[in-house]
């Protein structure tokens, strides 16, 4: 391991070979990384894996931004959809309260989505048919609400949302609920399994139901407990400096999506894509889930919890064919569940759960294997490319 950041430093370590990690497999990644590094698909990256609770390996490559410094244990990344897993393991600990249930209509929260409709094509027209049943809270946990992505498809749905720019900072987060709501959904609530805008509108309810800011809930319930000192939904001026960068922010513009500059506290905190955050601190987040909720003799979720979140919940019949949905994979509360080992085209076990981030950063935690593992880059055009050799070189680092 290399110049361990505080939030690193407090975890606790062991040599590779004492946990079950080929040290010899451990450099192939390094070498692997090094040679993409080399070839400019990413300015530099931080990478980790852990076994029985302990990190094992943790390494920094290249540099925090094109022709800047190299990069460093303590890089703060712009993690965007690594922010769904934080804010479903917020909303859950209102589950554990009795403050919210995930059988729970939506509207019930936010009553402008009684009035949602579903979008159906029809030749050259979309039609608006009623809801068959509401929106619930186990829907936006495991993206079966309907909501859509306005850049991730082509339909006509999610044209509308492209043109309505849902990740403008311009709105409050009860404006952008209201706009939202109002647009029509790409499926039935229930029927398909739908990247969007869910987590967005669950952070929206945490916030309601909290009766506090998502920001502010976060820190109180996840950030504080766990030392997660650097996440957030902006970077204060004196840690700007740490902040990693990519080549370019041509794909970010090119979809609408903002590059998450955080100068400043936005006024429209996105519980599905906002935070900014480090390694070390997911590594403690990771750490937490791995041990069934709890931290350094802290709890955030009792163990049960954790491992109903990491079920699968599409039912027989809920269509999951999506790019963003590798096969052999369902999907729980807040991240993917790997139901198969083969079918996916990457390595990886039965009842591993991870998700990713828009601009390549990844978290898995494969109970099976005891291990958890993150990998944090600033690279989107070649996101998906990245975390598969991540994915494929620490699974064969087992032994």
């Amino acid at each position: 391991m290399n110049g361990p950041s505080n939030a690193l430093s407090a975890l606790p370590t062991a040599r590779p070979e004492e946990v079950g990690l080929s040290p010899p497999a451990l450099q192939r990644l390094t070498d692997a990384m090094s040679r993409e590094i080399e070839a400019e698909r990413a300015p530099g990256v931080s990478m980790l894996a852990a076994r029985h609770g302990k990190v094992a390996f943790s390494q920094a490559l290249g540099a925090l931004r094109p022709g800047g410094p190299p990069m460093s244990a303590d890089a703060i990344f712009r993690i965007y959809s690594m922010t769904k897993p934080i804010v479903s393991v917020a909303a859950m600990t209102l589950v554990e309260e009795g403050r919210l249930l995930i059988s729970d209509p939506l509207a019930k929260y936010i009553p402008a989505f009684a009035k949602t409709m579903v979008g159906v094509a029809n030749g050259d027209r979309l039609d608006l048919v009623p809801l068959r049943r509401p929106i619930t809270i186990q829907d936006l946990m495991r993206h079966t609400s309907g909501l859509a992505y306005g850049f991730a498809g082509s339909s006509r749905v999610q044209k509308l949302l492209f043109a309505a720019d849902l990740f403008s900072q311009e709105k409050t987060i009860a404006q952008q609920m209201e706009v939202l709501a109002a647009l029509p959904l790409m499926h039935q609530p229930g029927a398909a399994w739908e990247y969007g805008h869910s987590t967005d509108v669950l952070g929206r309810v945490v916030e309601i139901v909290a009766e506090r800011s998502l920001g502010e809930f976060l820190r109180e319930r996840i950030f504080a407990p766990l030392g997660m000192a650097d996440t957030a939904f902006y970077v204060p001026e004196s840690k700007r400096a740490r902040v990693a960068q990519p080549f370019s922010f041509d794909k970010f513009a090119a979809e609408k999506i903002d590059p998450i500059e955080a100068r400043r506290p936005p006024p429209f905190e996105m519980g599905g894509t906002g935070l900014v955050s480090t390694i070390g601190d997911y590594a403690r987040f990771s750490a937490m889930l791995h041990a069934g909720g709890a931290y350094n003799g802290g709890r955030i979720l009792g163990s049960r919890t954790v491992a109903y979140m990491a079920s699968d919940y599409l039912a027989p019949g809920v269509v999951r064919e999506h790019a963003f949905l590798a096969p052999g994979h369902g999907f729980g509360l807040g991240f993917a569940v790997r139901l198969e080992s083969g079918v996916a085209a990457r390595l990886g076990g039965v009842g591993e759960y991870s998700w990713g981030g828009y601009a390549g950063a990844l978290f898995l935690v494969s109970p099976r294997d005891a291990l958890f593992a993150i990998f944090m880059v600033q690279a989107p055009e070649y996101m998906d490319y990245l975390r598969q050799i991540f994915r494929n070189l620490v699974y064969a680092a087992l032994v």
